[in-house]
């Protein structure tokens, strides 16, 4: 069986294997929108102004991927409070996903995975710095694709370290899926504050019985 790793897939390629859909109506991705910061307390904006500070001191370098997630995707999820329970981590998980009728398999392995009552809640697709961050989202939508959830929408989040993306996916019926507007560590204000409120909320909405009873039904 022919082996394609995951990583090497491009935006049209999954769109085509899985009958995906990019929609650009703003009401199928509300979630990201006008989330307000003012619930960040003073510490958690001392965090996030010091992984700001900390990234764009890096980013006189080349930075490995793997230094992206330390000195910027660590903080950021420990302040949204994504790395405690009920939330569980996962890191390298290997996803793939089989064509038999083509006689082969997509395989590759999310860089982070954030997993809720065996949910997967966020996927978290990083790249270097150096590369453009839409060049993650491929891995991301096939990662969300090959999840075993089906009736709840799943939130993912590709990142580079300076740019952050949030992507949302339907599966049921016509898979669907939706990006919101990117945030920057370039600007003066820190859009960490943005990000970390949008993951807040998400943690907030799987939380929910009421959202997810309303998403099932």
């Amino acid at each position: 069986m022919e082996v394609i790793q995951a990583s090497n897939l491009t935006l049209h390629e999954v769109k085509e294997r899985f009958n995906l859909q990019s929609c650009q109506d703003p009401q199928f991705f509300p979630e990201w929108r006008n989330i307000p910061t003012s619930d960040l307390v003073a510490y958690e904006q001392y965090w996030l102004d010091q992984a700001k500070a900390d990234f764009l001191s890096l980013a006189e370098y080349s930075l490995h991927e793997e230094i992206v997630k330390l000195s910027v995707l660590a903080p950021v999820l420990s302040v949204a409070g994504l790395c405690r329970a009920p939330f569980v981590p996962a890191a390298e998980k290997q996803v793939e996903v089989s064509f038999e009728d083509e006689d082969q398999v997509i395989r590759g392995r999310v860089d982070l995975l954030i997993l809720h009552r065996n949910l997967w809640v966020t996927t978290i697709e990083t790249k270097p710095k150096q590369a453009d961050v839409l060049t993650a989202l491929p891995q991301a939508l096939f990662y969300m694709l090959a999840s075993p959830v089906n009736s709840h929408p799943l939130f993912g989040l590709v990142t580079n370290g300076n740019f952050f993306l949030f992507v949302k996916l339907v599966k049921h019926g016509q898979p669907r899926f939706g990006l919101s507007e990117p945030f920057t560590l370039l600007r003066q204000e820190n859009e960490l504050y943005q990000v970390v409120g949008i993951l807040k909320h998400l943690r907030d909405l799987v939380l929910s019985e009421d959202w997810q009873a309303r998403q099932a039904g």
